[in-house]
Formats: structure tokens, C-alpha cells, sequence
């Protein structure tokens, strides 16, 4: 029978998750006292954790949030956003891309459903028919 190691790994998953804990504060710190921007993505990337563990974390949540300055969000161009023409024009190649491909699948269908019933007719045929391999029954 194998030993209980669960008191151990409990203990090391608690070790594990304390070091996370104290390298993001120590970055959120660091970023904070740089006067950078801190948002949770950047924050997880210069603390090696994951986003998803930082929402998990309301103190640390609540410190980027209610201490983000206004100008972290950037800035946006006219560059950055596709005018009204540029998204109606994909508009109409994607819906002209999708006529093509369900005609595509529809004629694909077809020609499978052909295939299937050319197969199965086939198999009727080879099975009605004495195999020639067989010797005449007299």
C-alpha cells in the first residue's frame, strides 16, 4: 500500500502558491513605484503568473484598478480602426465566401451520397453473385 503524501503535497502546493503571491506583489510594487502603467496583463507577464490567477486575487485586482492612472489605456488612431467602407467590403467578401463554400458543400454532398450508393449497389451485385472461386454444386 503507498503512503499518504497528501499533507506534503498540501504543503508544497501552499509553498508554491506564497512564492506566485509574493513575486506579484513584489512586481506590482516595482511597477507602481516606476510610475509604469499596471494593468493585469501586464502584470502577469512581468510576474510569470497567469491572468486568470491575478483575477483570482481581489487585493491585487483592486490595487491595479483603483490605482490605474488614465493614461495607461492606449491611445487610439485613425489608423487603429478600419473605416465604414473597409468593414462593409469584408462584409461582402465574407458573405460571398460563404455562398461558395455551402455550395461547395452541397455539391460535395452530393457526390458523396453517388459514391456511397454506387458502393452499396456494388456490394448487392458482388454478394448475389456466385464467386467464381466456388466449384459448381451438382
Amino acid at each position: 500500500m503507498r503512503a499518504d503524501n497528501t499533507q506534503h503535497l498540501q504543503k508544497a502546493a501552499a509553498a508554491r502558491s506564497e512564492r506566485t503571491r509574493r513575486r506579484a506583489i513584489e512586481t506590482l510594487d516595482r511597477l507602481q513605484r516606476d510610475d509604469a502603467p499596471v494593468t493585469v496583463a501586464g502584470l502577469a507577464r512581468a510576474a510569470g503568473v497567469a491572468r486568470s490567477w491575478i483575477y483570482t486575487q481581489p487585493d491585487l485586482l483592486a490595487r491595479i484598478t483603483t490605482e490605474r492612472r488614465p493614461d495607461t489605456r492606449p491611445e487610439t488612431t485613425d489608423r487603429t480602426g478600419a473605416s465604414d467602407e473597409s468593414w462593409q467590403r469584408r462584409i461582402e467578401l465574407a458573405h460571398q465566401r460563404i455562398k461558395q463554400l455551402s455550395e461547395e458543400n452541397r455539391q460535395l454532398r452530393d457526390q458523396l451520397a453517388i459514391a456511397h450508393g454506387q458502393r452499396r449497389a456494388e456490394q448487392i451485385t458482388a454478394s448475389k453473385t456466385p464467386s467464381m472461386t466456388q466449384a459448381p454444386s451438382s
